[in-house]
């Protein structure tokens, strides 16, 4: 305990430190650029740190980016703002930061697992991992930003909400009945004490706030239930057979109008659904978990559920359209919301639709020796990479096994990828985000991320040596492991 209160003050002095040259450049008027990544994390922490820097009246741009490389450094050395702070992203490329942009003020507010080289100490990270702390599963990308902004002033608490959605954004729920613990923990406090945060157990359907029942349970992936997930009429059907009225008179009911009886009937039968599936028991309890409901958003709106914002700002991101999630996030309601509930419609459509083709299409998912190779190709399209491949990961016969996928990037001859392993295989030692990043410097590519996901490029042709990289790395693991257990 007393380890784990050394380390978490050793990152806010860190997180001070960042605040303090940051205050410096918006004193002196001189320009801020944050760079962030397109996911639901990176765009919360971008947010964050947005909302913090405009109450500041900061001379400031916001830059999204689908992922780091040298290009992106080149173009940051052609703005030439005053000081770069990178949220979400930046620790895993320091040497790219070092070659293309030296001498350059730069601030990193990142989670993902740092190089450790001595030569890239001058940079001034403000990362979880550079403090005995578990940047996979005890705080974010937006939970770093967060803090800086706390420090930047004690007011910007009222900024916590956001966090708690970057957090869940990035899977982070993986404490007892799928909550945020750790220094997440801290901040959802910190969201609670402000007003915006309402904490409960339920239920964990997608939409449970805002669509009838019948299309909460079809439009949840996570767990995927075959036969349910993405088939409304099948839906309906179910809860027929329950008697479970899916109206109260003229009007739809959502999950929250259930009774507790209800709930515990509908459970019980997707429990044994999914066994007869031959999925795993523990499966069936990613159903049920901790509800973080932001208490100031209206009802009947994304933004009430913090995992449907979180999906409705992942959604945004990947359908090229960040600048509406991060003017969510900065405030924006009425017309931005409204887009970004439709790309958010669409983006959920175009998962199903994925997960049918993978459906139609088995031959797709190769099971190798040590891992699952999911092929994507031309079939699923790298933005939606990441989505696909976590829901795949939480659906194979062996769970034991990581799961590696790759789409083609069109026009750029490289191929994305998107790793995934469970938190059985990361307590037992596999550092997943260390894996790839081996195997794809060995391809000419670049990778990293975390000990439970992680994502890269490789060149097209270099995939197959690649993925046959990753399949010996991780059989080297989990020898080493089996022979120091």
């Amino acid at each position: 305990m007393e380890e784990e209160k050394g380390n978490i003050k050793s990152l806010l002095e860190a997180a001070s430190k960042a605040a303090n040259l940051i205050l410096e450049c918006v004193r002196k008027g001189e320009k801020i650029l944050i760079e962030s990544h397109l996911d639901a994390d990176g765009i919360a922490a971008a947010g964050i740190l947005g909302k913090a820097l405009y109450r500041l009246e900061s001379n400031l741009r916001i830059r999204i980016e689908k992922r780091f490389d040298e290009k992106v450094a080149e173009d940051i050395a052609s703005e030439n703002p005053r000081l770069t702070v990178f949220t979400d992203m930046g620790s895993g490329y320091l040497d790219i930061l070092s070659e293309k942009l030296p001498r350059k003020e730069i601030v990193i507010l990142d989670h993902h697992q740092p190089l450790k080289e001595d030569a890239y100490e001058s940079f001034l990270q403000v990362n979880p991992h550079l403090h005995g702390i578990d940047g996979s599963r005890d705080l974010s990308g937006s939970g770093t930003s967060y803090l800086v902004a706390k420090k930047l002033d004690e007011s910007n608490t009222d900024l916590a909400y956001l966090a708690v959605v970057g957090a869940l954004g990035d899977l982070q729920d993986k404490y007892e009945q799928r909550s945020l613990g750790g220094v997440n923990r801290i901040i959802v406090e910190d969201a609670v004490k402000s007003g915006y945060l309402e904490i409960d157990t339920d239920l964990l359907f997608f939409g449970r706030e805002t669509r009838p029942i019948h299309k909460a349970l079809a439009y949840t992936t996570n767990p995927f239930i075959p036969d349910v997930s993405g088939e409304e009429d099948k839906a309906l059907a179910l809860l027929a057979g329950l008697d479970i009225p899916v109206k109260n008179m003229e009007k739809w009911r959502a999950l929250r109008d259930l009774s507790q009886d209800e709930k515990k009937k509908l459970f019980s039968v997707l429990a044994g659904h999914l066994a007869s599936k031959g999925l795993q028991s523990d499966v069936a309890m990613n159903l049920i978990g901790t509800i973080y409901t932001l208490k100031r958003e209206e009802p009947w709106t994304p933004l009430r559920d913090a995992r449907e914002f979180a999906l409705l700002l992942n959604a945004t991101g990947r359908t090229g359209k960040p600048s509406l999630g991060v003017s969510i996030c900065m405030g924006g309601k009425g017309a931005i919301l409204e887009q970004a509930d439709a790309v958010l419609d669409e983006y959920r459509q175009n998962i199903m639709k994925y997960l049918n083709l993978l459906n139609e299409n088995p031959d797709h998912i190769e099971e190798l020796s040590n891992i699952y190779v999911l092929h994507g190709e031309n079939l699923i399209d790298e933005k939606m990479l990441s989505a696909v491949s976590t829901i795949i990961s939480t659906n194979l016969p062996k769970p034991n096994k990581p799961v590696i996928a790759y789409s083609i990037v069109p026009d750029e001859g490289i191929v994305k990828i998107s790793a995934r392993a469970n938190d059985l295989l990361t307590r037992s030692g596999l550092n997943l985000g260390e894996i790839v990043r081996i195997a794809a410097e060995k391809s000419s590519g670049k990778g990293g991320g975390h000990d439970i996901a992680a994502g890269g490029q490789v060149p097209y042709d270099r995939r197959k040596e690649f993925i046959r990289l990753v399949d010996e790395l991780v059989k080297e693991k989990m020898e080493r492991m089996k022979l120091g257990g």
